[in-house]
């Protein structure tokens, strides 16, 4: 994924513009793992391999993207609802 295509995301929940946060980067540009923030609802959204995961909660696997975030040293909410957020609010 490039960067010109990361700031053209927006959150498939509310619209708003992405913050992100690029963890791995190939020596072309191109990003490989990151994350994408939403501030207005705090939502994330992982991008693995160069692609970004930006399926509705509801669809999302917990267990699939938490040991993806603690290799960032991220992790996420303790909650029983079924919005997927992290400990911290990235901005």
């Amino acid at each position: 994924m490039t960067e010109s295509f990361a700031k053209k995301l927006c959150c498939p929940i509310d619209k708003h513009d992405l913050n992100m946060r690029v963890f791995v980067k190939h020596e072309n540009g191109e990003i490989i793992e990151a994350l994408l923030s939403c501030p207005e609802c705090s939502r994330y959204y992982p991008v693995i391999y160069g692609i970004p995961i930006m399926t509705p909660d509801e669809y999302r696997d917990k267990s699939i993207e938490a040991p993806t975030l603690k290799k960032w040293g991220l992790q996420l909410k303790d909650s029983n609802s079924e919005k997927l957020l992290l400990e911290e609010n990235i901005r």
